[in-house]
């Protein structure tokens, strides 16, 4: 974002178009799944499997049911709060307090999305000796400095500025 107020990142986040909003529901990969797709996050969709991070529910892994852009939240399969009535409800958790651990691949954009590339191994070339840099000579202590007495340079009556005439 490019405004630093709070007050701008907040109106900017609820008032994002939803190609934005897709990309604000990444959540990290599992190391598993990081080491096969090369990818450190991805936006979490319909039948994702997820690990549940922090909560009360941490630990809990599942399908995603459901995906509520407006709000900004996720619904797990399986995690549930009971209501007064005895209705069970699923409970809403932010896609950054989840982590993927099994991708759905139904969707080809998505499948070419995570395609990977090897990384192609360049030849390095032949490394050039590095130059040998002097070491600086210590400093004297102050007793062994013999210092000179500088002399003044005097002006000679001979010495003439440019410009300034001779009166005599």
């Amino acid at each position: 974002m490019k405004s630093i107020q709070p007050r701008k990142q907040h109106k900017m986040l609820y008032q994002a178009p939803s190609h934005i909003r897709y990309k604000h529901f990444s959540a990290p990969l599992s190391p598993t799944l990081k080491a096969t797709y090369l990818v450190n996050s991805i936006p979490v969709r319909l039948g994702d499997t997820v690990r549940i991070l922090r909560g009360d529910r941490k630990g809990i892994e599942g399908k995603i049911s459901k995906v509520d852009r407006s709000n900004y939240r996720v619904f797990v399969e399986g995690v549930t709060r009971e209501k007064v009535d005895g209705t069970a409800i699923l409970v809403p958790i932010h896609p950054s307090k989840v982590m993927i651990t099994n991708l759905n691949l139904d969707d080809k954009w998505r499948r070419e999305s995570l395609k990977v590339q090897a990384p192609a191994v360049a030849e390095k070339p032949a490394e050039k000796p590095k130059k040998e840099r002097k070491k600086r000579q210590p400093r004297k202590p102050a007793a062994e400095k013999t210092k000179a007495p500088r002399k003044k340079k005097t002006k000679t009556s001979t010495e003439v500025k440019e410009g300034e005439v001779e009166t005599g």
